[in-house]
């Protein structure tokens, strides 16, 4: 699957620096019904004597958040923080859908018992085939004393910078009509978005929400009438709904034919990408997931759509409930492509890429610079770093650090242009971008073979050599620098 065609270059290159790392500066709220989905699995091989059924014999037990808890590990495999608010259980089945990863970095203060964990147990016949669905549940709608305790919550988020609240309606309870009413109308007068997957049929509960993500079976419900799986009745049902109900956008889901957008009256079809599917299990979750958060942080409606309509058809091809990766999505976007930016990584994945390389036996070098406006010498000094090693890791400042280092003016180019002439380069391997004025931080991560700076430095006196196996000390070549080539521009106007 290659996105990029879809897509500005200027839109490729915010959608990669969300997807490595940014994404951290837009956390969202989460409120609705959080499950643990139980999966086990086993060979089947026999069929049972006592009754006409067949015989799994286990081999396997694993646990994933369901329902709400699948939005939430789905914004964070994205890299969003997540606060959640809504109720699990007192018991041990709530202990373990809170012990699991999602939930190690999110805020659950907001999570509070109001019954017993609902839980689905699935059981999975040669480790992929579902055969069976188990679910035990117990419907209990939140209390005022709840709906006002959720409300302080998002309102707590939003002073931490949370600009999106995702409604996640699994018809268990929490998000009763009440609850729905209350939370919308909070959120619309403190200026955050709404978005919200719907269970109910009367959509009264979900009035003036920014956002709605049905599928066609829902949006069916909610007109009162069957709605045909083609492109202009979902249009012409989801238009109907939204000016019926205040709600400014839906985005319908439409299983194998992809997904209709309706905004402010325009629709829009995305087509889906043909791929193998082992379960569809919370796919929806990851297309409310993705959509919400890249609108959010400021994408065009159309492409956050395209991009949780790529999400979605990656999740469908792995069994069992499974939340969207950063990285998945990236190479979705890229396809590898270097001139697309392809070589930029988090400090993170950078990381990780050092210990691959180093157990493969090759020496890894680093440099760093603010490379604004790439000439000769820059190219040179990089050439001579590569040399050292087998990997060339830059670090390049960000545009903060760069105002700080350099002065107002500066940069001429912006990090992601920056980042990209350097990817372009043969030389270079990678491309992190880091916003402290050293790279001393990212250094104690990388731990480069080799620690190259170009200049008149003393190795004593490079910042971040004690995470570095060596300093090398590249001379400059005589004749270039940024500053004179900005000088010489200035002065020929």
């Amino acid at each position: 699957m290659r996105l990029s065609a879809e897509f500005t270059e200027e839109n490729i290159f915010r959608v990669r620096e969300l997807l490595l790392g940014d994404f951290k500066n837009f956390p969202a709220v989460v409120a609705g019904d959080f499950m643990l989905d139980r999966y086990v699995g086993g060979d089947v091989s026999r069929i049972s004597p006592e009754a006409p059924v067949p015989v799994v014999r286990v081999r396997s037990e694993r646990f994933v958040a369901g329902g709400a808890g699948n939005v939430a590990a789905n914004l964070a495999g994205l890299g969003v923080p997540v606060c959640a608010v809504g109720s699990v259980g007192d018991d041990r089945e709530g202990e373990i859908l809170l012990s699991l990863p999602v939930f190690r970095d999110a805020d659950v203060s907001g999570i509070r018992p109001l019954g017993p964990t609902t839980v689905k147990t699935r059981i999975l016949g040669g480790g992929r085939q579902q055969m069976l669905r188990l679910d035990r549940e117990e419907t209990v709608n939140p209390r005022s004393e709840d709906i006002a305790f959720a409300l302080s919550k998002i309102g707590e988020a939003a002073q931490r910078g949370a600009r999106l609240v995702i409604l996640s309606d699994y018809g268990k309870g929490f998000c009763s009509p009440a609850m729905c009413r209350a939370v919308i109308d909070f959120a619309r007068d403190a200026g955050l978005y709404v978005w919200v997957d719907p269970k109910k049929d009367d959509w009264e509960a979900y009035r003036g929400a920014y956002a709605i993500t049905p599928n066609v079976k829902e949006l069916s419900a909610a007109s009162g009438h069957a709605v045909e799986n083609e492109d202009r009745a979902v249009a012409e049902a989801a238009s109907a709904l939204a000016a019926r109900y205040g709600i400014e956008n839906i985005l319908a889901t439409r299983s194998d034919k992809g997904a209709t957008l309706v905004s402010r009256g325009e629709a829009s079809h995305i087509p889906v990408w043909p791929v193998e599917v082992y379960d569809v299990s919370g796919a929806g979750d990851t297309m409310l997931a993705a959509a919400s958060a890249f609108a959010s942080a400021g994408l065009p409606l159309r492409d956050a759509a395209v991009l949780a309509n790529a999400a979605s058809q990656i999740v469908i091809g792995k069994v069992g409930t499974y939340p969207i990766k950063a990285g998945e999505l990236l190479a979705a976007v890229t396809g590898g492509n270097a001139s697309a930016g392809g070589k930029i990584y988090s400090a993170g994945e950078a990381e990780n890429l050092c210990g691959r390389w180093r157990a493969n036996g090759e020496k890894v070098v680093f440099t760093n610079g603010c490379f604004d406006i790439l000439h000769a010498g820059h190219v040179d000094s990089l050439t001579a770093a590569k040399s050292l090693g087998d990997r060339l890791i830059v670090g390049l400042n960000s545009d903060a650090s760069v105002k700080r280092l350099k002065g107002e003016s500066r940069p001429v180019n912006g990090e992601i242009s920056r980042a990209k002439v350097l990817s372009a380069l043969e030389a270079v391997d990678a491309v992190v971008i880091f916003g402290e004025d050293t790279p001393a931080e990212l250094l104690s991560r990388l731990r480069p073979d080799v620690l190259a700076k170009g200049g008149d430095y003393r190795p004593e006196d490079v910042a971040g050599r004690e995470y570095a196996g060596e300093v090398v000390i590249i001379p400059l070549t005589a004749g270039y620098s940024t500053t004179s080539v900005i000088e010489r521009i200035s002065h020929s106007k």
